[in-house]
């Protein structure tokens, strides 16, 4: 009687989903290395993957629909043979659109102080409590990032504790050698991209990522004029980080990223608004201009 008790209690007792936060898709790209055997490569590639999806970065449950759709594209330029690898590191994101097909960009961004040491074989390990290797400090880093980003854009500033949780990892790695790490020097590196997250001054940036994604691409299957509006002003806004700190690694990022997105959105406005937007943004991201002129056309 008491087996059958239990049996019943197993059965109808709810399980609960304990996916991983990250769907995260892995390249390794090696055609600058002149070598025969590339082994190595697909090892690595098979161990980043192990590490970026397998791991529980969060107390949060999500079922697999929910993970956080990235990828982590590696183009190594340089290996000694052995241990060495250095080259490129690219992050992207995207957020799935409520009642679409549409997946936006959250973030796209090149690393390019991107140096570590892998031994074929050896475990990738990772403490939050302090600086084990290269490697695992990146990939953990950037895996807080891109969770702390896809918060905030559900959320107002609901992505902190996982900023800061990236901040906790670059303090634990300053003491390394790697520039990236560092808070002189380099003005775009893990350090600033960070430390700028959590600053006060770039608080309208986080707020608009949570404006333009959840009350205005999520709200467009509603009402595309209303939900154009509120992105405008959630654009309008970054006028003031720009005043405070032109050239700012943050707003480079998040042009870079929703430059062509952005030229989509406004394409569709009206000529006072199309105006305005185009005024606004040739002033706060200079460098994207001619792709911008094209909202009018």
């Amino acid at each position: 009687m008491q087996k059958l008790i239990i049996f019943i209690w197993i059965l109808f007792t709810p399980v609960l989903s304990i996916s991983q936060e990250l769907k995260c898709a892995v390249q390794v790209l090696s055609s600058q290395i002149q070598s025969s055997d590339k082994r190595v490569f697909q090892t690595l590639k098979n161990a980043i993957y192990e590490f970026m999806n397998n791991r529980k970065w969060t107390n949060d449950v999500f079922d697999d629909e929910e993970r956080i759709d990235c990828s982590v594209l590696l183009n190594i330029t340089n290996w000694d043979r052995a241990s060495d690898f250095s080259g490129t590191i690219q992050i992207q994101m995207r957020r799935t659109i409520y009642n679409s097909s549409y997946d936006s960009k959250l973030i796209n961004l090149v690393d390019k102080h991107f140096h570590f040491n892998y031994l074929e074989y050896d475990p990738l390990e990772f403490s939050e409590g302090a600086y084990i290797t290269n490697l695992t400090s990146i990939l953990a880093f950037y895996a807080y990032i891109i969770i702390g980003l896809d918060y905030d854009s559900y959320s107002p500033l609901g992505g902190t504790p996982y900023i800061q949780k990236a901040q906790n990892i670059v303090n634990n790695a300053m003491g390394s050698e790697e520039i990236g790490w560092k808070s002189f020097g380099v003005k775009k590196n893990r350090y600033y991209l960070a430390d700028n997250l959590l600053n006060q001054m770039y608080r309208p940036l986080r707020n608009c990522y949570y404006s333009y994604h959840r009350l205005g691409l999520d709200k467009m299957s509603e009402d595309v004029n209303a939900s154009r509006a509120v992105i405008t002003q959630g654009l309008l806004s970054l006028e003031e980080i720009h005043q405070k700190q032109q050239g700012s690694y943050l707003l480079q990022i998040f042009f870079d990223t929703k430059g062509d997105e952005i030229v989509n959105i406004y394409k569709q406005a009206n000529d006072a608004e199309k105006t305005q937007i185009i005024r606004l943004l040739s002033k706060i991201d200079p460098g994207h201009t001619t792709k911008y002129v094209k909202i009018k056309k």
